[in-house]
């Protein structure tokens, strides 16, 4: 099992989201993948895309403008 940050800080909808479904993608299931994004729509479109993709949630952080997700591979 490996972890991975993506920092996707300053980037727009819908880039996130697919920035983060690219990474998922390329990942072995076990695997963790931390996402930092500071657009207000990636709190409601990772949840979506992980509800798409089956991967697991595991937190949710928000800090100084920054939400982080912590992400587990299915």
């Amino acid at each position: 099992m490996a972890e991975k940050t993506l920092d996707l800080r300053g980037l727009k909808c819908p880039l996130p989201a697919l920035r983060t479904r690219k990474a998922l993608a390329g990942s072995a299931p076990g695997d963790i993948l931390v996402v930092a994004c500071t657009d207000p729509l990636a709190g409601i479109d990772i949840p979506n895309l992980l509800r798409e993709t089956g991967d697991a949630l595991e937190e949710t952080r928000t800090e100084q403008r920054v939400t982080t997700f912590r992400i587990r591979k299915r």
